[in-house]
């Protein structure tokens, strides 16, 4: 990452800078403090809504796994829901304060009380207490992270951004997998033993019986978002603040109004977060209930869906890593039309792929390809959505105004939560109605095809 020493910046760039009140000029530690927060946010999303905690806490908080996914699935909607309607008017409100750092020192304590409350899920409580902390920390990460993005565009020249967010989304991957790896090493034992994958006995007197190894993923992505976010801290500049002005909120909250109500007017902006909102919602579904879906159809345990999201965080952070270079030489739009198809067919063999068949077609009792076909769609919605999210983030910075990022992150955020709740309501309604794992998860498909079609619309520079 020698390229991250400097950037020569155009007479434009400069420009942009200078109107945002960002005159000095961006060094190696500030772009490496901002790659810090998706190492240091990262586990909630590996650890919690993905790989460990959700498949625990759906099979020991309701009757049936069927039942658990349904409780999750509106757990889910609810954090969503708040992110979509909270996070453009703090947009908004960071872009005429000037300074991001205020708001996010808040979202990141609630994040941390909320990831280190799931520590309560002990089998046979009742779950809503465990619920509400899950969704308090869901929404203080969510809006942690669009005040992060915001800062984007601002770390160097309009050509590097797509390297910068691929290298930032790796880095990422690679905090997930690395705590991915000390739970299986340390907290998690193997199917059928009381060993962990280095074969102790798990840390602390965690007890198996409790689900504490489970439990105990709250509380560490807690203490690891506290301790990786002080690069952040110590080495990225703040923005500046804002000229004092009465009523400078409620003018860039009357602004955000009168960006919504035109939004029509700028087509690729409009069709681009139209886009998004469909196929960030389903790839947000095939995080949210990949490991759920494994547990409950495959039979996995615990320590298989470990393996499986190590394989998925490092084909994650490779393809990101990759995307980032690809993003940089073709820009970002054929890397995200890329990565829809991909995932789209991923979803479709998911589906097709159960304990004693692969692609519909029945196996011997006992056989072990359906989960090396799992494991191969894993580390194909890693590398797909590696790529996806850091050339989607490159993508805004090409459409919106650079001198109002906060609010165009809010919005690119509300684009993301507005309709999130969608993939996770509809699998909680269809796996109810169907009482079937693998037919409640087939929304997944259509709004990535959705998505697809929408993307065709968007400009590749952003200037229509």
């Amino acid at each position: 990452m020698m390229w991250i020493k400097g950037f020569s910046r155009t007479r434009s760039d400069r420009g942009v800078l200078a109107s945002t009140g960002w005159r000095r000029r961006m060094n190696r530690r500030a772009v490496w403090g901002w790659m810090f927060f998706d190492w240091a946010s990262q586990p909630f999303h590996t650890l919690i809504i993905t790989f460990i905690f959700a498949p625990y806490f759906v099979a020991s908080a309701a009757e049936t796994p069927a039942r658990g996914q349904e409780l999750w699935g509106y757990a889910v909607a609810a954090g969503a829901a708040i992110v979509a309607v909270m996070a453009p008017i703090l947009g908004a409100a960071a872009d005429a304060a000037g300074p991001r750092r205020p708001w996010l020192l808040f979202f990141s304590l609630a994040y941390i009380v909320g990831s280190a409350g799931l520590w309560l899920a002990a089998p046979g409580a009742d779950p809503l207490p465990v619920l509400v902390f899950f969704v308090i920390g869901l929404v203080g990460v969510e809006l942690a992270t669009v005040l992060t993005n915001s800062l984007l565009p601002l770390l160097g020249p309009r050509e590097e951004v797509g390297r910068v967010s691929g290298s930032g989304w790796a880095m990422g991957y690679w905090g997930g997998l690395v705590s991915l790896v000390l739970v299986l090493g340390f907290m998690v034992p193997a199917p059928g033993g009381e060993a962990t994958l280095l074969g102790l006995a798990p840390v602390f007197g965690l007890d198996p019986a409790e689900g504490e190894g489970a439990r105990a993923t709250g509380p560490l992505t807690a203490l690891w978002y506290v301790v990786f976010m002080v690069p952040f801290f110590l080495w990225t500049p703040d923005a500046p603040r804002a000229a004092a002005a009465r009523g400078a909120t409620s003018a860039a909250l009357g602004g955000l109004g009168r960006t919504i109500r035109a939004l029509p007017k700028k087509r690729s902006l409009f069709a681009f977060l139209l886009s998004s909102m469909l196929y960030r919602d389903a790839l947000a579904g095939l995080y949210a209930f990949g490991g759920i879906y494994a547990a409950g159809v495959l039979g996995w345990g615990a320590f298989q869906l470990g393996v499986f999201g190590i394989v998925a965080a490092f084909t994650g952070a490779v393809g990101a890593w990759i995307g980032g270079r690809w993003d940089r030489r073709d820009g970002p739009k054929p890397v995200i039309l890329a990565s829809i198809v991909a995932l789209a067919l991923v979803s479709c063999a998911t589906v097709a792929t159960g304990r004693d068949e692969v692609f519909f077609i029945a196996l011997e009792e006992g056989s072990s390809l359906p989960s090396i076909v799992f494991y191969v769609c894993g580390a194909v919605i890693g590398a797909a959505g590696g790529m996806l999210q850091a050339s989607s983030r490159t993508m805004l910075t090409l459409q919106a105004d650079a001198e109002r990022m906060g609010e165009a992150f809010g919005l690119y955020a509300l684009a993301g939560k507005a309709t999130s709740f969608l993939a996770p309501f509809l699998i909680a309604v269809a796996t109810g109605l169907s009482d079937s794992q693998r037919v409640g998860v087939t929304p997944v498909i259509l709004l990535f095809l959705g998505g697809l079609l929408l993307m065709r619309r968007v400009s590749a520079d952003g200037r229509t």
